[in-house]
């Protein structure tokens, strides 16, 4: 038991560590006016890609397609979806199982 707690504990600090860097990589975008909506383009899919990897089954499909659409749409790489993401399937998912 303690085995599989210390691996989802390092899941978790991973994550987190991995969202905040991921987030911050989507909202570079913001310091090159104009050409950076053309960066949008290229991070979006891998962005999707990388939170269905991070996270199985629904909350990772959910999120990569949510992670795709906010990276892909002008104006809104403000929104910190992988952080989100992390707040939700560590928080608020166990909350609710419990």
């Amino acid at each position: 038991m303690e085995k599989v707690q210390a691996i989802e504990t390092d899941n978790k600090s991973r994550n987190l560590f991995l969202g905040l860097l991921f987030d911050g990589i989507g909202m570079l975008s913001f310091t090159v006016p104009f050409v950076g909506e053309f960066s949008d383009v290229v991070w979006a899919p891998i962005a999707g890609y990388l939170i269905t990897t991070m996270y199985k089954g629904s909350v990772g499909k959910v999120g990569g397609v949510v992670t795709f659409l906010e990276e892909i749409l002008p104006f809104s790489d403000i929104i910190p979806t992988f952080t989100l993401t992390w707040i939700y399937n560590y928080y608020i998912k166990n909350k609710n199982a419990s």
